[in-house]
């Protein structure tokens, strides 16, 4: 097989994208600009040797390589001086490079696997000495034209600035990636002049000397080509990721996956979903986010690296680094922080928010609850507007709620803590000690009522009128049911004095 070696040129600042970040390190849909290009080269090209040309903003990209390229290795172009001195830096870096080399640009993410495995293999089958590759555009303004020679292959590209009216009307334009073959391009590297207005060594240059001794220069058409779109500032940045939108949503909705509302559905290209998963309106799935199979995620959900289980709900929440076991139902209004794992058939209700947590099978916490560094047993219900205390100011502690337990409303639970199976406790309670299995804790103090004390304190309120006017209201319908029973039995003593005995005749 053919050694292959891959240059990603991606030394420019990007002025345009007005950041304080390199352009290539901008993000879209799951991956930086670069980390795109790279997944296409690795997942189309295989196991070939990786060179990257970084510039301004080196450091930050080498550490960005790091992270999601590591084999690939960065090579530095200090001085920006034009594409073809990119390229002679890169080989320069790494000895003996032989075989294909094909070049790349970092800023260009719509590119697809297959296009660059079609264009290195007609290539390489056609023993080329170059291949660019090409694409077909509404409006080629700006943009180098390719001119073919009558049997098809390249016979020049012509910059704008450089070309007749009738080579203007050509829609074929250079994408700006090319296939080389090594010693070649090596040799012709060399024979590049900066003596141009920008004063840079172009690569195009290099394609112009060998169509000048006859080398074989094939031009390649990509079929869409949206794939030879880049980012020079965020406007576009902004088109390239709706245009990804489309392309991730698609793909899923064709092997089974429902999207109710595509232009309102951002799915990263590391997400995974199963067939029959239904996506509501206005979700993102973000990160190493999987959704199983018959899930039902969103409308208004955002999901961070987090896993759903077969048949789950998810509605109007916000998860990372979370787990909802198969069957589990989260929100609405619910947010999962990392740790926070629910077990099959749990539930994480309204205004709920869950870090650290183990929510056991079939568990439920219905509403505006805090559960912080716990464990909750398989069927217990938490009630509502819980806290678990986690926090001591230094370090974390954790609570656990045992297998089948009820607790009250309105409860904290002060960690380190532990309420055993079947247990209960009080509405109002504050839990500092452990409840054994089966017992109910209470921990409230008893109630009083100081009579007259808003009237007292707070004289003149809207509260001390309403109390004084219903103490009032009171103390009427109290004599009047006084006079009531009066009546009542100052009639009956009449009735008793003034009748004769009944008799029968």
């Amino acid at each position: 097989m053919t050694e292959r070696t891959v240059v990603i040129l991606a030394a420019g600042e990007g002025k345009r994208m007005r950041s304080s970040r390199p352009k290539v390190l901008h993000e879209l849909l799951g991956r930086s600009l670069i980390g795109h290009v790279l997944a296409a080269a690795r997942e189309g090209l295989g196991q070939a040797s990786t060179l990257v040309v970084v510039g301004h903003g080196a450091e930050l990209v080498r550490e960005h390589l790091a992270e999601v390229a590591p084999q690939a290795h960065p090579v530095l172009q200090a001085e920006q001086r034009g594409t073809g001195h990119a390229v002679r830096l890169a080989l320069e870096a790494v000895a003996d490079v032989t075989g294909t080399v094909v070049v790349l640009n970092g800023d260009v993410p719509l590119v697809r696997p297959r296009t660059l495995r079609e264009l290195v293999a007609a290539h390489e089958s056609a023993g080329s000495t170059a291949s660019v590759l090409t694409a077909e555009v509404a409006d080629p303004s700006g943009l180098g034209r390719i001119v073919r020679a009558a049997d098809g292959g390249l016979r020049s590209i012509v910059e704008e600035r450089d070309a007749s009216a009738d080579e203007l009307a050509i829609r074929e334009i250079n994408v700006g990636m090319y296939v080389f073959e090594a010693s070649a391009l090596r040799e012709l590297l060399g024979k590049l002049s900066s003596t141009n207005d920008q004063g840079e060594e172009y690569l195009t240059d290099v394609v112009a000397l060998m169509v000048a001794a006859g080398l074989g220069v094939a031009a390649h058409l990509v079929g869409d080509p949206t794939e030879a779109l880049g980012c020079n500032d965020r406007v576009e940045l902004a088109g390239l990721r709706a245009l990804l939108r489309t392309r991730i949503n698609t793909g899923w909705m064709r092997v089974g996956v429902t999207i109710h509302d595509p232009a309102t559905t951002w799915i990263d290209v590391t997400a995974r979903l199963e067939r029959d998963a239904v996506i509501e309106p206005n979700t993102q799935l973000r990160g190493a986010t999987t959704v199983a199979e018959a899930a039902v995620v969103g409308p208004d959900v955002t999901l961070i690296d987090t896993t759903v289980g077969a048949g789950a709900v998810v509605l109007r929440a916000h998860a990372v680094s979370a787990e909802i076991g198969p069957g589990a139902q989260v929100g609405p209004y619910a947010y999962l922080r990392p740790g926070a794992r629910l077990a099959r058939k749990a539930k994480i209700g309204t205004f709920v928010e869950a870090k650290n947590a183990e929510i056991g099978e079939g568990a439920k916490v219905p509403h505006l609850t805090y559960v912080g560094d716990a464990t909750i047993g398989e069927g217990t219900n938490i009630g509502a507007a819980t806290v678990f205390v986690n926090y001591d100011g230094i370090a974390k502690h954790r609570t656990v709620i045992g297998r089948h337990a009820r607790t009250g409303s309105d409860n904290m639970f002060v960690a380190p803590v532990e309420v055993g199976d079947g247990a209960y406790t009080a509405a109002g309670s504050v839990i500092t000690k452990d409840v054994p299995p089966g017992a109910l804790g209470v921990s409230r103090s008893q109630q009083r009522n100081i009579d007259g004390w808003v009237e007292r304190k707070r004289p003149g309120t809207a509260a001390a009128q309403a109390a004084a006017a219903a103490r009032d209201g009171d103390a009427r319908a109290a004599v009047a049911r006084d006079s009531e029973a009066a009546r009542d039995t100052a009639d009956a003593g009449g009735n008793n004095a003034g009748e004769e005995p009944a008799s029968s005749n």
